[in-house]
């Protein structure tokens, strides 16, 4: 099989588990597919993350409090003047190491062990994949509410029709 895919290639995801007192939970993300062209980002940066931080914002329509952990994108000054403008967040920081205490970090464990052993020719039909694991997760609610369980928090019960 050839595989058409260098070195340079790479799928990143960003991602926010979350729950509003009596909706179901939900996995927020983002997917960002870097084909090792010059000048394209090979991550998420600054402007993505505030973009997915205000698509939360709306789906959830309710107030954020995000707990973060270490990344040092998650600190730059351009992410806390975000932040400082957003009334409708508030922002705690995980230990420097605690990826136990995370539950996107369950996400991204179930995600990456369903990708074992996977053969894909090119980086879109691995961005493909990806996104579809991460819709199958979605719309697990008790699967997301085990992550957060999982870290020691209890999700709220959802009011279910």
């Amino acid at each position: 099989m050839k595989v058409t895919a260098k070195g340079t290639v790479r799928v990143s995801v960003a991602g926010l588990c979350c729950y509003r007192p009596g909706h179901r939970s939900r996995l927020i993300y983002r997917t960002l597919l870097y084909r090792g062209r010059k000048g394209e980002p090979k991550g998420f940066r600054e402007p993505e993350l505030i973009r997915l931080l205000d698509a939360a914002h709306q789906q959830l329509q309710a107030p954020i409090v995000l707990v973060w952990d270490g990344l040092s994108t998650h600190k730059t000054p351009a992410i806390r003047t975000a932040i400082a403008a957003r009334p409708w967040q508030r922002v705690y920081q995980l230990p420097a190491y605690a990826p136990e205490l995370n539950p996107v970090e369950k996400v991204w464990s179930t995600m990456k062990s369903s990708l074992a052993n996977l053969a894909v020719r090119t980086a879109g039909e691995l961005a493909a994949v990806v996104k579809n694991r991460l819709k199958r997760i979605r719309y697990r609610t008790r699967l997301i509410d085990g992550y957060f369980t999982g870290t020691g928090l209890s999700p709220p019960s959802p009011t279910r029709p």
